[in-house]
């Protein structure tokens, strides 16, 4: 993890050096870092639109062989391997951010030594006020709610109403809940860097996912228009 931290040390150091400003710093690092794995939120958009489309069958197949549980998980990881739909790569972008926001944990709980700043005389005149945040190295709860905030919107806008129910319901309010409490006991400034990295997919599900949905939705009506053709032949 001192790997990882030191990298982001080193890039915050420099996007510091060029605006001047660490917060705004952070806001910037976190756009760059989203923008690195919009192609991992692609394929996850398309993920979940395929877990859209076969969740029919899938519920079909659970009533069908609800007493047979092996015949179940058997006719489901069929009908995976039929669809070419992988469960996981829905959870990649996830797994990605987690040893990201470790490492951003230890960047923001010092700075200096994961170089960031080059003394602490450096960092106490980098640390004074930043919007509302008087500092970025201490918890704010202003900052903590709207982390939360942040958080149950995302999973809400982000996840099909079809999918949004039962353990994906719970998880969006655990999801919120545990942002919401990161922010009462971490820096400011990695509430700060969960808040803006929540807004910015909220703003890449409309700008590039939503329209890929409708795309995707446009070609499965083309598939399924020249089956029924075939079909009639």
């Amino acid at each position: 993890m001192g790997i990882i931290a030191g990298f982001f040390g080193t890039i915050l150091s420099y996007i510091y050096g060029a605006v001047g400003s660490y917060g705004l710093s952070i806001i910037i690092f976190t756009v760059i870092v989203k923008a690195i794995l919009t192609p991992l939120t692609i394929k996850q958009t398309k993920s979940t639109f395929a877990m859209s489309e076969i969740n029919p069958k899938i519920k079909e197949i659970q009533e069908k062989y609800k007493n047979k549980p092996e015949k179940q998980n058997e006719e489901i990881s069929r009908l995976y391997k039929e669809s070419g739909f992988n469960p996981l790569a829905g959870c990649l972008p996830m797994l990605i951010q987690m040893p990201i926001l470790f490492g951003l944990f230890y960047v923001f709980r010092d700075p200096v030594a994961h170089g960031v700043f080059a003394n602490k005389a450096a960092f106490m005149a980098a640390n004074g006020n930043f919007l509302w945040i008087q500092s970025l190295i201490k918890p704010d709860y202003v900052l903590a709610a709207l982390s939360g905030i942040s958080a149950y919107f995302m999973q809400i806008a982000m996840t099909p109403k079809d999918q949004l129910q039962g353990t994906m319901k719970i998880m969006t309010w655990v999801m919120a809940g545990m942002s919401f409490y990161w922010g009462f006991i971490f820096p400011a400034a990695l509430a700060l860097y969960w808040t803006v990295s929540n807004l910015f997919s909220v703003a890449q599900y409309f700008v590039i996912t939503r329209p890929l949905k409708k795309r995707l939705a446009l070609e499965k009506e083309e598939r399924d228009a020249k089956k029924a053709i075939k079909g009639k032949k």
